[in-house]
C-alpha cells in the first residue's frame, strides 16, 4: 500500500535583506526581515516575522521562532532556542498564534550557546550566559545566568 508523503524542502523563501548579509547554507529562513551586515551561520531557522537588527551575527544550529525581534550588533551563539508557545493551556498551541507571545532582544545582547530564551524582553547591554533560561523580563545591563536566569553583575 503507498502512503502519501508531505514534503518541505528548506531553504530561503521571502526574505527581505539588507545590504552585506551572510548566510551559510544550509538554513530554513521565511517571511523573515534580516538587517545590514549580520551574519546567519549553518543549521539555523528564523521564521515568519522575524526581524534581525544590523550588524547582529547568529550563529550555527541556532532556532528564531515567530515573533521574536532580535536588535542591532547582537551576538547570538550556538544552539539558542527562542520559545513563542508557554503552553498556557495545558500543551502546544498547535497553530494558534493567538496564544503565541512576543520577545524582544535589545541592541548590544550577547546570547550564549544553548541559552533559552522564553517570550520576554531583554534590555540593550545584556548578556546572557551559556544555557541559561530566560523566564522573565531584563531590564537593567548586566550579566545573568541560570535556570531561571538571575542577574550575577552589574555592567
Amino acid at each position: 500500500m503507498a502512503h502519501e508523503i508531505k514534503e518541505r524542502h528548506s531553504g530561503i523563501v521571502n526574505v527581505h535583506f539588507g545590504e552585506n548579509v551572510m548566510v551559510v547554507q544550509p538554513v530554513n529562513m521565511y517571511g523573515c526581515e534580516i538587517g545590514d551586515n549580520v551574519f546567519v551561520g549553518p543549521f539555523t531557522e528564523i521564521q515568519n516575522d522575524v526581524k534581525i537588527g544590523a550588524g547582529t551575527r547568529i550563529q550555527s544550529h541556532t532556532f528564531i521562532c515567530e515573533f521574536v525581534n532580535i536588535g542591532e550588533k547582537c551576538f547570538i551563539a550556538h544552539g539558542v532556542m527562542f520559545i513563542n508557545d508557554l503552553f498556557s493551556e495545558g500543551g502546544p498551541a498547535q497553530g494558534r498564534k493567538d496564544l503565541w507571545k512576543p520577545t524582544f532582544i535589545g541592541n548590544h545582547v550577547s546570547i550564549g550557546s544553548n541559552a533559552t530564551i522564553l517570550p520576554v524582553k531583554i534590555c540593550d547591554h545584556a548578556v546572557i550566559g551559556a544555557g541559561a533560561v530566560v523566564t522573565r523580563d531584563i531590564t537593567e545591563p548586566g550579566v545573568y545566568a541560570g535556570n531561571p536566569a538571575k542577574k550575577l553583575r552589574s555592567l
